[in-house]
């Protein structure tokens, strides 16, 4: 891949596990979900990535809550949609409900079964753990179900195991290329975060395949810096880390992608357009996106 490529930056807008006590501008609901999506849009990301909240800000699965987030959104920019799949449950029907009734651009398909620990040296103790089940039953679901609706399936991974096991799914011919791969680093259970893991999950996955980087906690920078070396996509939000490099906490997610856009200026790279991101991710006809664009227009109207 070429230095000069463009970068899909991603935004993870609000995730399952951090709450307002951890950082006051986590957003719970549609509409709080939708304004973080902008201000991310607004600051240089082409893609957010979507899970849904209550109003007390435990997580949901419900799908009219999804279609509030949806519509939210597009009434304010035309930015790519990528919803979680992501359940400690065998059944996901309520993800298979919302992906065939909103069909976002992209659903991400966690790619196996792992340990999910969190542990605090200070206590020496975990502050959670517990397994996280994704068998190939549950994994062949979602993508049959994402192949029906036109939907990109984002394969997450958090270890080389991940990676590697996707090749029964291809001998299936449930996976189809050209394949798109977020590498996750520095969750307990997953691979490390380090240059070396990066460069091995690029050459497990299959040539030619898009890649991004989901560094976790206090490396996520170090780990966006290095996919952007390394000719990667970066994903920044606050589902993944809630600081500024600086040590601020970050009062958005538009603050958090102003510095990954930056980033990736800073080295000679330009982010991508949402245009631009279709095309690089192999998401279809840009006319959906200007289908977006105009639907914003009207609102705006």
């Amino acid at each position: 891949m070429a230095f000069d490529d463009k970068v899909v930056i991603t935004c993870a807008l609000t995730g399952v596990l951090a709450n307002r006590k951890h950082c006051p501008a986590i957003p719970y609901t549609p509409e709080e979900i939708a304004e973080e999506a902008r201000r991310a849009y607004e600051a240089g990301a082409s893609v957010v990535h979507i899970h849904a909240r209550n109003p007390d800000g435990s997580p949901t699965f419900a799908p009219e809550v999804f279609a509030r987030i949806k519509a939210e959104i597009r009434a304010r920019c035309p930015i790519i949609l990528n919803y979680s799949t992501g359940t400690i449950l065998e059944d996901v029907s309520q993800q298979q409900a919302y992906l065939r009734a909103d069909r976002p651009e992209i659903g991400a398909l966690n790619m196996g079964t792992m340990n999910y620990a969190k542990y605090s040296e200070s206590k020496k103790a975990f502050a959670f753990d517990m397994v996280f089940p994704n068998p190939y039953s549950k994994i062949v679901k979602l993508l049959e179900t994402m192949n029906e609706a036109g939907i990109k399936p984002e394969l997450e991974c958090f270890d080389t195991g991940h990676n590697h096991g996707i090749w029964p799914l291809l001998d299936m011919g449930v996976l189809k290329p050209p394949y798109q791969f977020s590498f996750i680093v520095n969750v307990l259970g997953g691979i490390p975060p380090t240059v070396e893991s990066l460069q091995l999950q690029t050459k497990i996955m299959p040539a030619g395949s898009e890649w991004e980087v989901i560094g976790i906690s206090h490396c996520h920078w170090r780990m966006l810096a290095t996919a952007l070396v390394l000719g990667g996509n970066i994903r920044t939000g606050l589902e993944d880390h809630l600081y500024l490099p600086s040590g601020e906490m970050a009062s958005s997610n538009g603050a958090l992608v102003e510095v990954a856009a930056r980033m990736t200026r800073d080295v000679g790279r330009t982010p991508a357009t949402v245009e631009e991101a279709r095309r690089i991710l192999s998401l279809g006809d840009v006319a959906a996106g200007r289908e977006a664009a105009k639907a914003v227009g009207h609102a705006e109207a």
